[in-house]
């Protein structure tokens, strides 16, 4: 049993976990630490780094915080290579920095678009491009994408974050294809409609006493019926990151309760 559970563990292992102050990227990065990796993550302010820095010794874990924008490719280049010199080669990369602008696509300005598009997708590239190179030389690496529910579906307003994790599924299973005769494995995590900060107004009690009409409109799409937490994706997160996923490669594994393999409910 104890050489089973072995192959979970995270020792010796260093994880860089982009855009990670908060949120999913929190959650997985702070499941990285208990399983024994050393955790590094980054974000574009130092407000940010700073507030996730207090955030992770409050949980007793200690990351290593870095400012850096992950569509600024001399930006990335130099954080990796900081990285390298202050806690060692990455062998874990976790690509979940993104944003989400909702707006109709006939009302979006192109410039709105290309962001998302910059930093959902265009990040995620520069990202594993920049931390390739080592993983290579060393023949082992773990890449993981953070994709959508988008990834596989359509939505109204969410045409700019559609096509870019739509984008990020299909960079996922080439780089799979691309390095993994490198023994290096890139696989993808699809959440589905997460309990969040940035969700709760969605989630809040309504002045009639009700629901939010999204809320509702999820948990009848959703078997497990309730919003996922960002705790659902740690296993699955470490799972990917250690030798117990070896020989999966190219994989998009959806944590989403149930919602993209159900119809839905019929109407009463």
């Amino acid at each position: 049993m104890g050489d089973f559970i072995q192959k979970f563990s995270l020792e010796g292992k260093v994880a860089w976990i982009t855009g990670a102050s908060y949120g999913i990227g929190f959650a997985i990065a702070t499941a990285y630490a208990q399983a024994g990796a050393a955790v590094v993550f980054n974000d574009v302010s130092r407000e940010l780094v700073d507030k996730g820095l207090a955030a992770y010794a409050e949980k007793g874990v200690r990351a290593h915080g870095y400012v850096c924008d992950v569509t600024d490719e001399i930006q990335v280049q130099a954080t990796v290579a900081k990285i390298g010199r202050e806690v060692g080669s990455v062998d874990i990369l976790v690509n979940n920095a993104g944003i989400i602008k909702r707006v109709p696509m006939h009302e979006m300005e192109a410039k709105d678009f290309r962001q998302v598009i910059d930093i959902d997708l265009n990040g995620p590239f520069l990202v594993a491009k920049a931390v390739l190179p080592a993983m290579m030389e060393r023949r082992s690496g773990k890449i993981i994408n953070i994709c959508s529910m988008m990834s596989e579906f359509g939505r109204e307003t969410v045409s700019a974050y559609a096509a870019a994790k739509g984008g990020l599924k299909m960079l996922t299973k080439n780089i799979a294809s691309e390095y993994g005769e490198y023994h290096i494995q890139c696989n993808g995590i699809g959440p589905g409609y997460i309990a969040t900060p940035q969700t709760a107004p969605l989630r809040e009690v309504q002045p009639d006493g009700g629901r939010h009409p999204f809320d509702r409109f999820i948990l009848s799409k959703t078997p497990a019926a309730r919003w996922g937490t960002a705790e659902d994706l740690q296993g699955p997160a470490v799972f990917l990151a250690s030798e117990a996923s070896d020989f999966v490669n190219g994989l998009i594994l959806y944590v989403d309760g149930g919602i993209s393999a159900y119809i839905g409910k019929q109407p009463s």
